[in-house]
């Protein structure tokens, strides 16, 4: 047990305060003891001396000295009797168990005589608690004097054999000395029988106390202290013990109660961290998507500017020379060399007007006009158009429609339009034979338009290639203007991009997932309803 501990510090002060006060407590009895024990013995010789006194009265009346004698001899054999003397008033020794100090005059300042001598007129009176008196004798022992004063009664005074007159009120004084050996004895016995009790009493005592000191103060401190240490360290899962329904019992509770509060609020804590985490990432997600998208629409509207222009610019001269071409080709003959040239130069005037046609699409971003319309028919009249120049290179085109989509709130045209882009990309990212597969299902789960926009139900059509997949560097380019992998003359690198501003204008989204020998994955997403703040257009209705 270490001494700086609360239980050896309640176990040492605590027997050290049982000691003292069983101690003082064995004193007091053994001091009350003795004085009790002299009390009694003084009251015995006190009673002997009378008895003395009243066995001597006739034997002194009849002035017969022997038997007085004799009378002190017998009472002096008595146990503990150390010596029986009769004082005359002048303080001689006229009887005594001792022989040899008869005749003998005591001086005053004996301590048989001090107490009614203490003036120079004798006391005629002495209280009874004052005629008995402890002294030292020449040995060393301690000794109980009583005295009995004689007294000269008036059967005394009128008697043929006395002297004294009447006006004489004592005649003399017994005085008997008392042995206190054996009380003295019987103390320091009693003494060590109380001390050897009063040391096994403390000794039951402080096991006792440190017992139920252990195990209702130390045990229920150390739970305290072992909580409290793990609670320092962070150990909010373990509880502390109830072990009473006492004030330390009380305290545990509270403690409990306390590390569960703590539990409690960690937990909240924690969770508003995540959260405020989980806030901040949208928030930066959506910053993000909100500062590509403010820079694709500047890229696009200054795209769309340099667009416009120069389709103006390139438009009216391409139909001079399509028209001129066209006159030319009609006076020459067919199977010539510059007929041959000259169709060439048609087609190619042509290309040169669809691309500029685009273009122009591309600039006017064209509001859509929707109204309610059945995606699975769109799709199947799209698919009808490339589905034979796909069978003329071996692609098959599979259609995966789920027949229980509800109307969808869309510009049909412009939806066309989408669907014939990813169709014709799909198309040409494959080299030989390949498959194709369009699929259209409702979205299990409500989606939202934008980040932390309200999530809305919501309509998928996937077109799935067997193509040469996109390689991962240039998926985050794909919907950028004029952006293409495609060889020279095969593509423009405006059709995803104007169908990535279809889409967003629709409320939706395009993704794309994509592996490089394995094909690509295209995925549109269109809402079902119209959004807040979109009523379509007036001049085609909305007919459901």
């Amino acid at each position: 047990m270490r001494p700086q501990t609360l239980k050896f510090k309640l176990g040492f002060y605590l027997t050290i305060t049982l000691t003292v006060a069983v101690l003082l407590f064995t004193v007091l009895v053994l001091r009350h003891q003795r004085d009790e024990l002299l009390s009694q013995a003084a009251n015995h010789v006190t009673q002997l001396s009378e008895v003395i006194t009243k066995s001597t009265r006739f034997a002194m009346l009849q002035n017969q000295p022997a038997y007085v004698d004799r009378i002190i001899q017998d009472v002096g054999k008595q146990e503990n009797i150390a010596k029986v003397r009769i004082f005359s008033k002048e303080g001689r020794i006229i009887h005594s168990t001792y022989p040899p100090e008869i005749g003998e005059k005591v001086d005053r300042k004996a301590e048989a005589c001090f107490l009614c001598h203490q003036s120079e007129k004798p006391l005629e009176q002495v209280p009874s608690g004052n005629r008995w008196r402890v002294f030292a004798a020449p040995d060393g022992g301690r000794m109980l004097g009583s005295m009995e004063v004689i007294r000269n009664e008036p059967s005394c005074s009128t008697a043929s054999c006395h002297v004294h007159n009447k006006a004489q009120t004592v005649l003399g004084v017994l005085d008997i000395v008392y042995s206190v050996g054996q009380i003295d004895r019987a103390m320091e016995r009693n003494a060590l029988t109380i001390a050897a009790f009063s040391l096994g009493f403390v000794i039951i005592a402080s096991f006792c106390v440190s017992f139920f000191v252990h195990r209702w103060v130390y045990v229920p401190l150390r739970d305290l202290e072992t909580g409290a240490k793990r609670l320092s360290s962070g150990n909010l899962e373990q509880l502390i013990p109830v072990r009473s329904g006492d004030e330390f019992g009380q305290l545990a509770a509270s403690f409990n109660a306390m590390t569960v509060a703590l539990k409690n609020s960690q937990e909240e804590l924690r969770e508003w961290a995540h959260t405020l985490e989980r806030k901040v990432a949208e928030r930066t997600e959506k910053l993000r998507i909100a500062q590509a998208e403010a820079m694709r629409q500047d890229k696009l509207a200054s795209v769309g500017l340099l667009a416009a222009g120069i389709a103006h610019e390139l438009n009216n001269p391409l139909t001079g020379v399509l028209t001129f071409s066209h006159l030319v080709r009609k006076k020459i003959p067919e199977g010539s060399q510059e007929a041959e040239d000259l169709d060439l130069v048609i087609q190619e005037t042509k290309r040169c007007s669809t691309i500029i046609r685009r273009l122009l699409d591309f600039a006017r971003e064209k509001t859509p006009e929707k109204k309610f319309a059945d995606l699975n028919q769109i799709i199947e009249d799209t698919a009808r158009f490339i589905e034979r120049p796909a069978h003329l290179r071996d692609i098959e085109i599979t259609i995966d429609l789920d027949r229980d989509l509800p109307p969808v709130w869309v510009d049909e045209d412009l939806i066309k339009q989408v669907i014939v882009n990813m169709l014709v990309n799909a198309q040409h990212a494959i080299e030989h034979q390949g498959t194709i597969t369009i699929r259209s299902r409702r979205f299990p789960e409500a989606r939202s338009p934008e980040p932390g926009g309200k999530p809305v139900p919501m309509v998928e059509i996937s077109v799935v290639d067997t193509g040469c997949g996109i390689p991962e560097k240039d998926l985050q380019r794909i919907f950028d203007p004029f952006f293409t992998t495609k060889e020279v003359g095969k593509g423009t690198g405006l059709g995803l991009s104007v169908s990535h501003g279809i889409v967003r204008a629709h409320g939706g989204a395009i993704e794309v997932e994509s592996t490089v020998g394995e094909g690509t994955t295209f995925r549109i997403y269109l809402p079902v309803e119209p959004l807040p703040g979109d009523s379509g257009s007036g001049n085609r209705g909305s007919d459901k």
